[in-house]
C-alpha cells in the first residue's frame, strides 16, 4: 500500500502523504505535479503571471491563500531559516540564499522548488512546528537534513523522537550517476555509514571512465535516525523524478528548459 496519495481536481494534480493527513485538522501539505510549474530562480520573473497562477491553483485546492506563500531563493546553500514577522512573498530578501524554512505560526505557507532534489517535509505534532527543506545533492553533502532538525530542536525545543519527516519525489540512486570525483567526495565525508556500500557504488563504464551511483535520500534517512528520528517516522514517497518524468519536472531529464514541482506546507 502507498504511503501517498495523488488528487486530482480543478485540471492540477498534487501528492499528499497519509502520514500527514492525519493531522489535516493541523496542518495542510501538498507536493505539485505536472502542468504545474512555478519556475526556477530565474524563470520565475520572466513568466511571473504564469507561476502565481500556479501557486493559486495549488492554493485554492488546499482552501489557502497563496498571499501567504514564504519561497526562499534556494541557492543549494545549506541554510535554514525561522519564519516569524517576515513579509511574506517570493524571493523576499529575508529568504536570499536559504534553503530550508521553519515556523511554529500560523498560516505561512512554506514553499520550496524541486526538479530532482529532494523536498523533505518536517512536522512536530507535539510542538506544532513545520519544515520544508530543499536538499539537492549539496545540501545532502552539507547535512542540512541535519541542521533542519537542529533549528527545530534549538529554536523549538522539539523532541527528535516526535518529528516526522516525509520525502518527495527526487531523483533516486538508480539515476543519480556521477563521476568518480564525486564519488570519492561522497565516499569520504559518509564512509562513517555502516551501509556506505548501499549508499555509493559502481555503474556503467562511459567513455573509458567509471560512473558511480549515490542515494542521496538513503544518505537523508540515515543522518535523520542519528539525530534522533524514529525510522518509521521517516516516510518516503519511494518516487523517482527521472523515471516519473512525465508526472515531475527533473532537471536531468530536461535540462535548462525543467520546470519547478513545489511542495507546500502549512500549519492552520
Amino acid at each position: 500500500m502507498n504511503n501517498y496519495i495523488i488528487k486530482k481536481e480543478n485540471g492540477i494534480s498534487y501528492l499528499q502523504f497519509t502520514k500527514l493527513l492525519e493531522y489535516k485538522d493541523i496542518i495542510k501539505h501538498a507536493i505539485s505535479l505536472k502542468p504545474i510549474d512555478i519556475g526556477s530562480n530565474e524563470s520565475f520573473y520572466k513568466r511571473k503571471e504564469e507561476s502565481y497562477s500556479y501557486y493559486q491553483r495549488l492554493c485554492n485546492a488546499l482552501n489557502l491563500d497563496y498571499k501567504n506563500i514564504y519561497r526562499p531563493y534556494q541557492t543549494h546553500t545549506d541554510v535554514v531559516k525561522c519564519v516569524d514577522k517576515e513579509q511574506s512573498g517570493i524571493f523576499t530578501k529575508d529568504f536570499r540564499d536559504v534553503d530550508a524554512l521553519v515556523t511554529n505560526k500560523e498560516n505561512k505557507i512554506l514553499s520550496i522548488s524541486v526538479a530532482d532534489c529532494i523536498d523533505l517535509m518536517f512536522f512536530d505534532p507535539v510542538k506544532k512546528v513545520i519544515a520544508n527543506t530543499h536538499s539537492g545533492w549539496q545540501g545532502t553533502y552539507k547535512l542540512i537534513s541535519k541542521k533542519t532538525v537542529e533549528n527545530m530542536v534549538d529554536n523549538y525545543a522539539c523532541n527528535p523522537k516526535d518529528i516526522i519527516c516525509c520525502i518527495g519525489p527526487s531523483i533516486r540512486k538508480c539515476h543519480f550517476e556521477v563521476d568518480e570525483d564525486l564519488s570519492e567526495k561522497f565516499y569520504e565525508k559518509f564512509k562513517y555509514l555502516s551501509n556506505i556500500d548501499d549508499i555509493i557504488s559502481k555503474g556503467k563504464q562511459e567513455n573509458n571512465k567509471q560512473k558511480y551511483n549515490i542515494d542521496t535520500v538513503l544518505i537523508n534517512k540515515q543522518t535523520m535516525i542519528q539525530m534522533g528520528l524514529k525510522e518509521e517516522n521517516i516516510i518516503d514517497c519511494g518516487l523517482c523524478t527521472v523515471c516519473n518524468s512525465d508526472k515531475f519536472h527533473s532537471y536531468r531529464v530536461e535540462k535548462e528548459l525543467a520546470g519547478r514541482n513545489t511542495g507546500i506546507i502549512t500549519l492552520i
